[in-house]
């Protein structure tokens, strides 16, 4: 959505440069190769969602570049658990392997898989706190993931404020697709929607196991608003 910006140019892949041993080594030339060419008015923008969780890149990122501003956009825990599954279920799927039910991943022997990587990954409080041991607070914008898919513009003016643009994203760039039931882009006379892994519909989820999740990420999630000054309507 911010490539529609004038003054953003945007790595075209995720990179995983500060997240994988094997690309880090290759060195920061290597990392620059991966980037868009861009004018002095112009900020380049790489998105790597690996690195929010990943324990080496905060610092690594600090190392080269202390003053670098971080958008992170993140949505209700749980539902993010439930997304991050169906993403799974649909790629095993596609590559004929074999799928389980949501419930018989997230619970083993009637409690909780607290050790579900989707679970581990949406801790948020947990994967902050190492952020800020490196960056201060007003370094990092937190996009409201909810927020952004049913409101996108406003969610996208707060960002041009934070990274210091002029005003240029408005209503018209966007338009909803009801087959998606996500908003598409359109911008000098291009049209695009979201890769086709996303909006998937996710599977209806037994509500018992709905209120154990909602009941392991509460604590987390109050902890995560008192460190961001922010918070969200997240169950």
């Amino acid at each position: 959505m911010l490539d529609i910006h004038p003054n953003i140019a945007v790595a075209a892949t995720e990179v995983h440069f500060f997240d994988w041993d094997e690309n880090y080594i290759k060195g920061i030339e290597w990392y620059r190769s991966l980037m868009p060419y861009s004018f002095e008015n112009q900020i380049t923008i790489e998105k790597t969602p690996g690195y929010f969780t990943s324990l080496q890149a905060p610092e690594r990122i600090h190392s080269m570049n202390s003053s670098i501003k971080l958008l992170l956009i993140l949505r209700d825990p749980t539902e993010r658990v439930i997304s991050d599954y169906t993403q799974v279920y649909y790629n095993r799927l596609e590559n004929r392997k074999p799928v389980q039910p949501f419930e018989g991943i997230v619970i083993k022997n009637g409690a909780l898989n607290t050790k579900y990587k989707a679970i581990q990954r949406s801790l948020y409080d947990v994967h902050m706190e190492r952020w800020l041991k490196y960056f201060n607070l007003n370094q990092i914008h937190i996009v409201d993931g909810n927020t952004l898919i049913k409101k996108p513009l406003t969610e996208l003016q707060k960002v041009e404020r934070f990274l210091n643009l002029p005003p240029r994203i408005v209503s018209s760039n966007f338009y909803f697709n009801q087959t998606k039931g996500f908003y598409c882009i359109r911008s000098d006379g291009r049209e695009r929607c979201l890769h086709e892994s996303k909006g998937r519909p996710h599977p209806v989820v037994n509500e018992t196991v709905l209120e154990q999740l909602y009941n392991h990420f509460r604590e987390h999630n109050h902890r995560f608003y008192q460190m961001v000054n922010q918070s969200f309507e997240w169950h």
